[in-house]
Order: structure tokens, then sequence, then C-alpha cells
């Protein structure tokens, strides 16, 4: 049986062009970057101007995920795909999403729609970790948790 989805409410997000400082250091077309909020445009400032960053693009690719309602094969376009060096100067690779956390955990107060999100993000994530692994990257969900923190200190940005 299939799982129709549950209305959705208005949201009013941020959408865009990102202009790179570092053009060179994206994998892709670096005219064609769109952010679809602020905590995209924050992590694209970071990435391109954060000398560890070696190469770095996003929505370029995507991943073919089973829709967990719809029962069929779709596409998932990751936030960003990251390579860069670790500080023991490891080039690293990894797949990034950025979501709020509300949305990465189901909890007593989740609404049918928020059930519905859930169940397709976890569709997309084990699809995403699973092409990583196999690519030797990994893959990670960045949320305000981590997204706004000053690395080391704990404390908000």
């Amino acid at each position: 049986m299939a799982t129709s989805r549950p209305a959705t409410k208005a949201r009013t997000t941020m959408k865009g062009r990102f202009i790179p400082k570092n053009p060179q250091k994206y994998l892709g077309d670096p005219t064609r970057i769109i952010f679809r909020s602020s905590w995209e445009v924050r992590l694209f400032k970071w990435l391109d101007t954060t000398p560890a960053v070696l190469q770095w693009a996003s929505e370029e690719f995507s991943i073919p995920y089973m829709h967990p309602f719809e029962k069929r094969v779709a596409q998932y376009y990751p936030d960003a795909l990251v390579i860069y060096k670790d500080k023991t100067g490891n080039v690293r690779k990894e797949i990034v999403e950025i979501k709020p956390y509300k949305e990465t955990v189901l909890t007593p107060r989740a609404t049918d729609r928020d059930k519905y999100a859930l169940a397709v993000n976890m569709a997309k994530w084990k699809a995403a970790a699973d092409f990583a692994a196999q690519q030797g990257m990994s893959f990670r969900v960045v949320t305000e948790k981590t997204l706004f923190l000053t690395r080391g200190t704990g404390k908000r940005v």
C-alpha cells in the first residue's frame, strides 16, 4: 500500500546563487552554485575560504535510493562533496548533508509530515553512506548543533 505524502506547510527559505572567492577549488561550474538555505551559504563560504579544503562541490552528482513510500528508485543530490586535508595531512573525501536537527530525529511530537520526511531522509542517508563507503569516502549529516560551533571550543558562533 502506498502512503501519500502529508500536506506540507509553506516554508520561507533563502535561495540564490553563491559566488565563490576561490572558483578554482570548485568541482563543477562555479557560476552555477545554488544555495537553498542560509546554512548552505555559511557552509559554502567556509568551504570556499578554508585552506584545508582542497576542492568542493554542491549538488554536482546524484545517488540513487529506494523511495520508502513510492517504491521506486529516486535520485538524491547531496548538499556537498568535500575533499580536504585532515589534521595529520591525509586527504579525505566526505559527502555532507545539512539538515535542521529536528529533521534528523523522531520526537514524540512529530507530525505525519515529520515522520514521512524522516523516513525519506533515512533512505537517502543510508544510500549515501553505502555509496561513500564503496568510494572510500565518508558521509555525515550536519545540523545546527555542529554547524555553528567554533571548532574545539564547543561554543556557538
